[in-house]
């Protein structure tokens, strides 16, 4: 987004307008509706059976899958700017770290869920909290020195522009906001769900909203968009300020901290995903293998099986001569991906007013079923718009805009919908597990009696 410039801020306030606050309250109405593992896997198949559910869940599971190598090249690339600067350029270099990052925190989650919060939580601290602060220091005292900026300002250029070779980055505003329904599980932690859990979207919104603005403007005045890497584009901003109020010698640190929360990141999405791939397999959608799991509760069996995958897409950084496109046309997949699971999910708040009045919702989106159309069919229109801007490609690719429209909506429909009706195609009774309720109900992964793929826990 920091190649909109000012811009961005108004494309910014209207995501939190149009998609945030709508995620986060029909989030909040599902999950204290239907509190169930699986998340909106649970929730779509509760609204509209199995096959509905199952490509929810699939195409949470699969925009992973091509995500995962954009934030290795993320790491990839502020490591090789910031400690290998004569040969950051060298796509070789990069995908070695990236494979060699990638493995080693994949094998990491094999050691349970406490491990992987260790690493979280470190995370949070060190690659997170630490830099943001410094961040923030930077920027002022870039501004107020005097410092020249990359871009110049008008109030008109904070509105939203329409340009076609913007809008396509538009539609990734979708990944900002993304995992926020998540947070709609802790409205029952609170005394007062109805009342509290909106006034803590309200500041949280606020929170991301600042944060995030600072972060796009940051790298937006500081290094000229014809010289933005995708990638690496923290860093280079990072670089350029450190540079210019005379202490270059932060680079290195700041660029080691931004990695491990990178790291820390990844490591959270690669389990999570896994885990609900469990519960689909356990319906009967996967074969059983895809529910195997170790004796500490990792999904072993899904950690390997994307492994593989996204070892293999992050080829495209060393088969596509730009940097900038591969990780451009990984970027827009991931977001189509998600794209199609929230459609599905809002579409399923809207179904389980109607097929479901009665259930308990500690937190119900008030107004009846004149409100929850408003709210779900805004957040419809918003994703249906940024799916289609997705498809075309942005100012900083030379694909035709027809080859490239044809080929992104092929491959968002087969990473999506297509992959599931193979499995379909040859699902067998078997494939369900005999305790499948179980992983529904339930945050840990069950074991089966008698079942010798899974170890038997202690």
């Amino acid at each position: 987004m920091a190649e909109l410039g000012w811009h961005s801020i108004g494309w910014y306030i209207l995501g939190l307008l149009l998609f945030f606050l709508p995620l986060s309250l029909v989030g909040a109405e599902l999950a204290t509706g239907w509190p169930k593992g699986g998340g909106v896997y649970a929730w779509v198949r509760e609204a509209f059976g199995e096959k509905p559910g199952f490509i929810a869940i699939w195409s949470d599971w699969a925009e992973n899958l091509v995500w995962f190598p954009t934030v290795l090249a993320f790491i990839s690339s502020t490591l090789a700017f910031a400690l290998f600067p004569s040969v950051a350029d060298n796509r070789w270099l990069m995908l070695v770290i990236m494979l060699g990052v990638f493995w080693l925190v994949t094998l990491a989650n094999f050691f349970g869920d406490r491990f992987s919060s260790l690493i979280s939580s470190i995370g949070a601290v060190v690659g997170v909290i630490i830099p943001t602060g410094l961040l923030i220091v930077l920027v002022f005292v870039f501004v107020f020195s005097g410092q020249p900026s990359a871009i110049s300002f008008s109030a008109a250029d904070m509105l939203p522009n329409f340009t076609a070779g913007s809008l396509p980055f538009v539609a990734t505003i979708v990944l900002l906001f993304a995992g926020m329904e998540m947070a709609g599980f802790h409205a029952l932690e609170t005394k007062n769900p109805a009342r509290d859990y909106p006034r803590a979207i309200l500041l949280s919104g606020v929170i991301i909203f600042g944060l995030t603005v600072l972060g796009t403007m940051a790298v937006a005045i500081t290094v000229p968009a014809t010289e933005l890497s995708l990638a690496a584009g923290v860093i280079q901003a990072i670089a350029a300020m450190v540079q210019s109020v005379g202490v270059p010698w932060l680079t290195i640190p700041i660029a080691l901290m931004i990695v491990v929360g990178a790291i820390a990141q990844l490591s959270t999405y690669l389990v999570g995903p896994a885990k609900a791939m469990g519960v689909a397999a356990a319906q009967g959608n996967l074969p059983p293998s895809w529910r195997e799991h170790n004796h500490r509760g990792s999904p072993v069996a899904v950690l390997l099986i994307q492994a593989v995958i996204s070892s293999a897409i992050a080829l495209l950084f060393v088969l596509i001569p730009s940097v900038n496109t591969a990780y451009w046309i990984l970027t827009a997949l991931t977001t189509q991906g998600l794209i199609v699971m929230y459609l599905l999910m809002f579409a399923a708040a809207i179904k389980l007013r109607y097929s479901q009045p009665d259930t308990a919702r500690p937190y119900r989106i008030p107004g009846g079923k004149p409100v929850i159309w408003i709210v779900s069919g805004v957040a419809l229109v918003a994703l249906g718009f940024a799916f289609v801007i997705g498809l075309f490609p942005p100012s900083n690719t030379n694909a035709p805009t027809w080859l490239y429209f044809i080929l992104m909506l092929a491959a968002s429909l087969l990473l999506t919908v297509g992959a599931p009706f193979i499995f379909w195609k040859f699902k067998k009774p078997s494939w369900r597990a005999s305790n499948a309720e179980a992983y529904l109900t339930s945050e840990q992964l069950p074991d089966e009696p008698g079942d010798e793929r899974h170890f038997q826990r202690p």
